[in-house]
């Protein structure tokens, strides 16, 4: 795992000395290598963490064979000794040999013989810049599902990128400018979603993707797409689905534990690590290292429950019960390490417990993308509730009855509280995270701000050819395949909430401390076979993740899972009345609010009332707006 940056700029745009601000600013990437490229039009820099050959031969950046490639990458491509091998075999007898061991080296050369199409081959986490010396030609790839980030600066003449935000930010020769539109995502989603950023021209490279910038311009291509995926055939046999899914799973984790360093899993006692665990406790010759955080507050502590199934399946268990101090002080970490509006709270937890795996590994294993895959929430059993006619019929009469109810009621009220013309599994995923709807969201936010378009599909950047978003178009038909409600949702989340919340979550949290986290349950193979399993074998008869616990079970009893399901969270709403009550009053102040003019203050303090009154699901709301108001006040203040 590293981190990367660079530039093309035939107008003298960028320097040597931007190039080395920016790859020094993610040193916490790569704390052990650092290397720079650079020519008359390009820089490449790196950062390494060395996980895979460490020795310094397979430093980056690397020239290939041929003398006419360079290459930066973060990452991991799990399957690169076969692929290494179908070179060693393509290749005329005697006349290549590798110098490394390192997948670096065979991505470079799988490139320098495939062309872009050698991304195909790739079964892994990456983005990567490859630079045509010859052609004066820089390409971009980014990963299946978006697990590593890879941001860009494009203003129609100069292209910039970086792993992260904060080292585009580093470079005073690219503008600064807040996207309005980002705002209203952010209050809406908790998340800035790609392609965009909080700044005007610094965008995300959409998972699955690549890009092309020479003399002629920039050129964006989609070489995977989550909906082309989707198959008219679905698999319907509960046995043979089973089999099929443990199988890659097990394929899934056994690539994911190459590693010349120590590695660990994080083990949260829920379905989707647990299961991450078994297998690789299962396949590992040596014992694995399992890490896991509790609260000191008994209703968000599940380190029980993990150090019971970490003590059955006999790894070696490490656990921090975190106090309100211990995660109070990670709180000005969040604004360092996030560079833009970013309003998951799980964050905290997620960087304790990197924290603690860097005590042991390097390398850990998570169980991202499980929900996603195989219905764990309860974003999805709305979205059946909310397809149902009689359901569509009631909502309206329902909402405006609820809103004189109690908490819960009301929160109900406000999830059936939508327009026909709003995006369904958008509006959906916002009240299940207590988040503002479009209708909050028009009396709250002032001036421009209220007038950008919440769910447009097409990006700020018109001059770059962007592919097209159709989840957002409302179209229920993919490939001629009538999808369901639940799977709907679900596609949503894979899309947006995966990478742009959870995975970047884990990035950033776990690069803090130079940890690489892996996930088995987002490799390619898996994922193009959830989507295409029967709904019925993912939710049965009320049991979310049917079939991944009917997996679990012949590795664990069930019986240690015969509880409700509780996310990695902490007690926000009780901290934001007591220890962290200081964060509402020194960021939503009417001075503060009234001083950058996004929001209207008269709803803010409503917010603020309720919260105070008992009405608790408005810590979330008030959290988005404390969030917004402290990175405004730090970057722009």
């Amino acid at each position: 795992m590293c981190g990367i940056t660079g530039y093309f700029s035939t107008h003298d745009r960028f320097s040597t000395g931007d190039l080395r601000l920016m790859t020094r600013t993610l040193a916490h990437r790569g704390p052990d290598a650092e290397g720079f490229y650079s020519d008359e039009v390009t820089g490449l820099g790196h950062r390494r963490l060395s996980v895979i050959d460490l020795s310094e031969r397979a430093n980056q950046p690397m020239v290939s064979a041929n003398g006419r490639y360079i290459i930066v990458y973060n990452g991991e491509v799990y399957n690169y000794r076969e692929i290494g091998a179908r070179l060693y075999r393509k290749q005329k007898k005697g006349t290549f040999q590798f110098k490394t061991a390192s997948d670096t080296e065979i991505i470079l050369e799988a490139f320098c013989t495939y062309g872009v199409d050698f991304v195909n081959q790739l079964n892994g986490m990456f983005a990567m810049a490859i630079y045509d010396k010859e052609e004066q030609s820089l390409y971009i790839f980014r990963d299946r599902v978006g697990i590593k980030p890879l941001f860009y600066f494009w203003d129609g003449q100069d292209f910039a990128f970086s792993s992260e935000l904060k080292s585009l930010k580093k470079v005073n020769a690219i503008p600064k400018e807040i996207n309005e539109g980002a705002i209203k995502k952010f209050l809406h989603f908790g998340y800035i979603p790609t392609p965009y950023s909080i700044y005007k021209n610094i965008f995300k490279l959409p998972a699955g993707s690549w890009m092309k910038i020479s003399r002629d311009g920039v050129e964006m291509h989609k070489y995977w797409d989550l909906k082309s995926k989707l198959s008219n055939n679905i698999m319907t046999d509960k046995n043979q689905a089973m089999v099929k899914l443990s199988d890659l799973m097990i394929s899934s984790v056994q690539y994911q534990l190459k590693s010349d360093v120590p590695f660990g899993v994080f083990l949260s006692g829920g379905i989707d690590s647990s299961l991450v665990t078994a297998q690789a406790t299962y396949l590992s010759s040596v014992k694995v290292n399992s890490f896991s955080i509790g609260f000191e507050e008994n209703s968000h502590n599940e380190s029980e429950y993990a150090k019971a199934i970490a003590k059955y399946l006999g790894t070696d268990h490490h656990e921090f019960i975190v106090s309100t101090r211990d995660a109070i002080n990670l709180f000005e970490e969040i604004f360092l390490s996030y560079d833009e509006p970013f309003a998951d709270s799980s964050v905290i937890p997620t960087m304790l417990v990197s924290k603690l795996a860097k005590q042991y590994v390097t390398v850990t294993l998570a169980g991202e993308g499980g929900d996603e895959l195989f219905f764990g929430y309860g974003f999805y059993r709305w979205a059946r509730r909310l397809s149902n006619p009689l359901w569509q019929m009631a909502r309206k009469p329902l909402a405006r009855a609820f809103a004189n109810m109690s908490s819960r009621y009301q929160r109900v009220g406000h999830l059936l509280d939508y327009e026909e013309g709003d995006n369904l599994p958008g509006h959906i995923f916002s009240q299940e995270q207590y988040y503002f709807s479009q209708t909050e969201l028009r009396k709250l936010l002032l001036n421009g701000y209220s007038e950008e378009l919440l769910y447009d599909r097409k990006p700020a950047e018109s001059f770059l050819r962007i592919p097209d978003d159709s989840i957002f178009s409302g179209q229920h038909r993919v490939n001629e395949r009538k999808l369901n409600a639940m799977e709907m949702q679900a596609l949503f989340d894979l899309q947006y909430y995966l990478p742009d919340d959870l995975l970047t979550k884990v990035d950033r949290a776990s690069m803090r401390f130079s940890v690489e986290t892996r996930v088995p349950y987002l490799d390619h193979r898996v994922v193009e076979f959830a989507l295409n399993l029967a709904p019925d074998l993912k939710y049965r008869r009320g049991i979310p993740k049917y079939i991944l616990k009917q997996i679990l079970y012949q590795y664990i009893p069930k019986h240690l899972f015969d509880r409700p399901k509780q996310g990695f969270a902490i007690p926000l709403n009780r901290w934001l009345n007591n220890e962290l009550k200081y964060l509402v009053d020194d960021y939503l102040s009417e001075e503060v609010v009234n001083r950058f003019g996004v929001v209207d203050y008269k709803t803010v303090e409503y917010h603020k009332q309720a919260f105070r009154s008992g009405v608790e699901f408005h810590y979330n709301r008030l959290w988005l707006l404390i969030v917004l108001h402290k990175w405004l006040c730090e970057h722009n203040g």
